[in-house]
């Protein structure tokens, strides 16, 4: 069904250099609406520098990006974000002094309206209808995280599992178009990675979110994601389905080894 839809995320012939060293060289990749796609590869590959390149941290050498057919390449992260782009990193970038509900209710706040600074002050009628809406958002997406019973808690005090469902349930506070999820089941457990999965499918096949997301957990991207993108050196090295990725003699050789299992 994936292959029907848009393509809401595109890097087209992407290139990044480090000096002599090609750290991306032609990247060509497309992400669809509904569909959640894997990028996988050894230590060195380029997949964070990639995801750099289609969040805007970094501009690329060569090639383009293409947020729902429209060139981006030159436009900021925040730009990005607003228009639909969200993403999360390998190192947690939570808000640690701030309960879980408010992590939710700031990802929400630069859409504006209640009258500023001033109103938040005085707690003027103008501001308190859209607060109130943010936070009725807030708690919608906690329940459907599994983690409104940690709304109250202080971000900086949760374990490593719990802390990286926060930050996903932040990035979708406001509804995204197409999700950058870097390593998001690192430091989970076995059942915080079936919850996890559960969620991202939610997104892709209720929301019809466009998922691109890098793992090191062979594994988890194998089961979750129906196609999958493997980056070696800088370079697509394969794509397709799962099974057709796992069984590539190349990918094993570069990638898998012989249990397939992590990298």
């Amino acid at each position: 069904m994936s292959e029907q839809r848009e393509c809401v995320l595109e890097a087209a012939g992407v290139g990044v250099r480090f000096g002599g060293v090609r750290a991306l060289d032609g990247v060509d990749l497309t992400v669809r609406a509904g569909e959640v796609c894997g990028l996988i590869g050894p230590n060195g590959a380029g997949k964070t520098t990639l995801f750099d390149v289609l969040s805007g941290i970094r501009g690329p050498d060569a090639g383009r990006v293409l947020l729902d057919g429209a060139d981006v390449t030159r436009r900021s992260p925040v730009w990005r974000a607003r228009h639909g782009m969200r993403r999360t990193f390998q190192r947690q970038q939570l808000f640690s002094q701030l309960t879980v509900a408010d992590n939710l209710v700031v990802a929400q706040e630069w859409r504006g309206g209640g009258g500023g600074f001033a109103a938040d002050l005085l707690a003027a009628p103008t501001r308190r209808a859209p607060e109130a809406e943010r936070r009725a958002r807030a708690a919608a997406v906690l329940r459907e995280c599994g983690l409104d019973a940690l709304a109250g808690q202080y971000a900086g005090a949760l374990p490593t599992g719990l802390a990286r469902m926060v930050e996903l349930a932040r990035a979708v506070a406001d509804p995204p178009r197409v999700l950058l999820l870097d390593e998001p089941a690192s430091g989970m457990t076995a059942d915080e990675h079936r919850y996890l999965s559960a969620v991202i499918r939610h997104l892709a096949d209720e929301e019809g979110c466009a998922v691109l997301l890098v793992e090191h957990n062979v594994a988890f991207v194998m089961e979750l994601c129906a196609r999958v993108v493997v980056l070696d050196l800088g370079r697509v090295l394969a794509q397709g389905t799962a099974a057709a990725v796992r069984a590539d003699p190349r990918v094993r050789d570069a990638y898998l080894g012989t249990s397939g299992t992590t990298g």
